[in-house]
């Protein structure tokens, strides 16, 4: 790939939010101009079923040689884009304390069948954080459980069902936001464990989800100065390439949560703290806002830093490969030639039989 290719691929990086329920005319151009890794869909973007699948429909085929990601926060509880007639799913927090793991895979594949439907590939879920610690209101009841092994085993089922089902999974937040007492959407975490704890304790869901074949993980906006004493966890090479990459031997797709968020935004203005992401050994990172000049400032940063060898040509490449690969893997089937007709949807969504999944989940509450 040569530097002018480079242009017209660095956007494979980006995963962007946007604003409405059609795709704007500005991230039009932003793929066509860099190309683009996908979107991510947020309730601004939800109207209904049939709404979502034109919008989807749309989105995947914003580039004509790449599908792009059509990705949202699809968790259960209160983080759940899809509200009904899809299914409302209780928190995850009922999973682990049923400790049933039967019923998390026949709430992952009722979860896929319903996300297939409308023509979104990626969920951030699920979470992977062991919730040590009760005061942390921004994890909370969207853990599994406070025991890293019912974590990962339960995470790993969900993993596995999803994937089965055809949508990429994303395991959340590494290495830990677990045992915080602040909200990384507000501020920066501390967490001051020592690195035998992080491996006996955070580490062991994403070792398992790992195994499982996890499609991509994404980074925690927490400071571990265990790891790095400079930098948060997303923008550490400490912490992305030595221990997701090189200890833990992560394979997949790396990528940041939203670096507008105030944890980093703070400190760091979003172009350079997509550089530092992608250094560290992101291999996408989100921009979660509706803000296109800032999309594409992001990927100038990018490219700038390439051509001035701050960010080795093949760290990109490789990153671009990532995608490729994991594309490949679950956007290989045949493209529809339309989007699913409201009848289709609608024997999809909010099924009897997913509603009954619910309602056993509930019972944990």
């Amino acid at each position: 790939m040569s530097p002018t290719g480079l242009r017209h691929q660095v956007g494979q990086l980006l995963i962007a939010g946007f604003d409405g329920h059609t795709l704007p005319i500005e991230l039009r151009s932003l793929a066509r101009e860099f190309g683009l890794g996908g979107v991510i869909l947020f309730a601004r973007n939800v109207a209904e079923p049939e709404q979502v699948a034109d919008l989807c429909f749309d989105a995947a085929r914003l580039l004509p040689d790449l599908p792009a990601w059509v990705s949202i926060d699809q968790e259960g509880g209160r983080v759940a884009r899809l509200k009904a007639p899809f299914t409302e799913w209780p928190p995850m927090a009922t999973i682990g304390r049923s400790g049933d793991v039967a019923l998390a895979e026949r709430f992952a594949r009722a979860l896929a069948s319903e996300l297939r439907a409308v023509g979104i590939s990626l969920d951030y879920a699920p979470v992977l954080d062991v919730h040590t610690n009760p005061k942390n209101r921004v994890i909370g009841d969207r853990a599994l459980s406070d025991n890293p092994e019912d974590v990962a085993r339960l995470g790993a089922s969900i993993i596995r069902t999803l994937q089965a089902g055809g949508i990429a999974a994303c395991g959340k937040h590494f290495p830990g936001h677990g045992d915080t007492s602040v909200d990384s959407h507000l501020e920066l975490p501390l967490v001051e464990h020592p690195i035998e704890r992080l491996r006996a304790v955070e580490f062991v869901p994403f070792r398992e989800a790992i195994h499982a074949q996890i499609a991509s993980i994404m980074t925690a906006h927490v400071f571990l100065p265990a790891l790095d004493e400079a930098r948060p966890a997303t923008l550490s090479k400490p912490v992305v390439s030595g221990m997701l990459r090189e200890e833990l031997k992560f394979d997949g797709l790396i990528l940041s949560d939203d670096l507008e968020m105030k944890a980093v935004a703070d400190q760091y203005a979003v172009p350079s703290a997509a550089v530092l992401a992608v250094e560290a050994g992101c291999d996408g990172v989100l921009i979660c806002s509706g803000d296109h000049d800032v999309h594409a400032a992001a990927l100038e940063a990018l490219i700038h830093a390439v051509e001035e060898d701050r960010i080795p040509f093949a760290r990109v490449e490789d990153a671009l490969k990532r995608h490729q690969r994991t594309k490949e893997r679950f956007l290989a089937a045949p493209v529809a030639a339309r989007p699913p007709q409201a009848r289709q949807l609608r024997q999809q969504i909010g099924r009897d039989e997913h509603r009954a999944i619910a309602d056993e989940m509930s019972r944990f509450l």
